[in-house]
C-alpha cells in the first residue's frame, strides 16, 4: 500500500495536547500581526519618500526666515497669533510749542518768530475805510489855499505801514536795526464835483534800533525798547505844509493776550522861519499809549493821548475792533475823537468813524 493511501486510511489521532493548542493560536496571532505591520508599512512607505522629498527641498532654501517657515509647515506647526495692541495715544497738546505772542511776531522777539533779514514785515495797521463820515471837516486848512473849496463829510481812509530789518543782533546782542514807514491817506472820493482829490497824505519813515527785553512791571513783561529818529511831513507847499522831526522811544509789556505799547516823543527844534506849525506840541503832546486785547481772531484797540497842559488840557482818543472775515483780511471798525487825526488836522477837533477791512499781521 502506498504511503499516500496508508496515510488517508489511518484513523486520525486523538486531539491535540493543550499546550500545543496555545503554540498554535500564539502562531496565528503573529502571523496576522506581522501582516498588518507589512501592510502598513507598504501604505506609508510613499508618504514618507514624499516628506524625504519635501524636507529636502526645505533644505535648499538659502533664506533663513523662509527656510524655517518651509519646516514649520511641514510638519503642521502654527505660530501663536501674536497680539496686536493699539499704539499708545500721545498728547499732543502736551508738547505742542506756545503760540508766538502778538509783540513777538510784530518785532521778532523770539527765535521762532525771527525772520530772514530785509523781509518786508507789518509796522502799524493796513487797512482801508472805504466809507467814514466826519462830522466836522476842516475846511478852514483848506481855504487857506484854496477859498472856495469845500470837503464832503464823506471820504475814504487808508493807511500802508511795513518795516525791514536792517541789522540783526548788533554786535551779538539783543538789538536789531529797523526802518519803517507809514503813509496815511485821506481821500475825498465822494466829492464828485471836485474831482475825487486826495485831501491829505502824512509821509512817516523812521529808524528805530530795537532791544529785545525780559524784565517785570506791574505784572506786565517787558518785551522790547526801541528808540530812534522819526520824521513826518505831508509834502505840501504853503500855507498848507506841515512837517516835523522827533526823537522817539517806544515800549512794549505783554501779558497772555493783552498788549501795551507806550509811544514818546521829543520834537527836535526848527528854526522860527522853517517851522511850519510851531504849536504842535500844544495839541499832539509827548506820546500816547496803544492798548490792544487779542481774543481769538478778534482784536480790540484803545489809544489814548494828552497833551499833558493843565491849563488847556485836550485829550485823544481811537477805539477799534477788528473782526474775522476771510483768511488774510479782517474787518475793521474805527472811532477817533481829538486832534491830530492827520498834520493838516493837529490843531482841529473832529470825530470820525469809519468801516472797513484791515490786513492781518503777515
Amino acid at each position: 500500500m502506498s504511503p499516500w493511501k496508508q496515510m488517508h486510511n489511518e484513523p486520525l489521532p486523538e486531539a491535540l495536547p493543550r499546550s500545543s493548542s496555545r503554540s498554535v493560536h500564539f502562531s496565528v496571532l503573529i502571523f496576522i500581526f506581522m501582516v498588518t505591520i507589512l501592510s502598513n508599512a507598504n501604505l506609508a512607505g510613499p508618504a514618507r519618500a514624499d516628506s524625504a522629498d519635501e524636507m529636502s527641498e526645505c533644505a535648499h532654501i538659502e533664506d533663513h526666515a523662509e527656510r524655517l517657515q518651509c519646516y514649520d509647515e511641514l510638519v503642521g506647526y502654527k505660530k501663536k497669533e501674536e497680539v496686536v495692541t493699539e499704539p499708545q495715544a500721545v498728547d499732543v497738546a502736551s508738547h505742542k510749542p506756545e503760540p508766538l505772542s502778538y509783540l513777538s511776531k510784530l518785532w521778532d522777539l523770539d527765535k521762532e518768530s525771527r525772520r530772514e533779514k530785509y523781509a518786508i514785515t507789518t509796522h502799524r495797521a493796513n487797512y482801508i475805510l472805504p466809507l467814514t463820515y466826519v462830522d466836522s471837516p476842516n475846511e478852514e486848512a483848506i481855504r487857506e489855499a484854496s477859498p472856495d473849496k469845500e470837503l464832503k463829510n464823506a471820504e475814504i481812509k487808508l493807511q500802508l505801514s511795513f518795516k525791514v530789518q536792517l541789522w540783526e543782533d548788533i554786535f551779538n546782542k539783543n538789538m536789531d536795526l529797523w526802518f519803517g514807514y507809514t503813509q496815511l491817506s485821506f481821500w475825498q472820493f465822494y466829492n464828485f464835483e471836485d474831482s475825487s482829490p486826495f485831501r491829505e497824505t502824512n509821509y512817516e519813515p523812521e529808524l528805530l534800533l530795537n532791544f529785545r527785553t525780559s524784565y517785570d512791571l506791574l505784572g506786565l513783561k517787558g518785551r522790547f525798547i526801541n528808540v530812534g529818529i522819526n520824521h513826518q511831513s505831508n509834502g505840501r507847499s504853503e500855507p498848507l505844509s506841515r512837517s516835523w522831526n522827533r526823537v522817539v522811544a517806544n515800549f512794549g509789556l505783554e501779558r497772555d493776550n493783552l498788549a501795551l505799547i507806550l509811544n514818546t516823543w521829543l520834537r527836535i527844534p526848527e528854526s522860527e522861519d522853517e517851522d511850519d506849525n510851531p504849536d504842535i506840541e500844544d495839541y499832539m503832546g509827548y506820546g500816547h499809549v496803544w492798548l490792544y486785547y487779542l481774543w481769538k481772531d478778534h482784536r480790540f484797540g484803545f489809544m489814548y493821548r494828552n497833551n499833558l497842559h493843565f491849563d488847556e488840557n485836550r485829550s485823544t482818543v481811537q477805539v477799534e475792533w477788528s473782526f474775522p472775515l476771510i483768511e488774510h483780511v479782517s474787518g475793521y471798525i474805527q472811532y477817533f475823537y481829538g486832534y491830530g487825526e492827520s498834520l493838516l488836522d493837529y490843531n482841529a477837533r473832529m470825530s470820525r468813524i469809519g468801516l472797513g477791512f484791515i490786513v492781518k499781521d503777515w
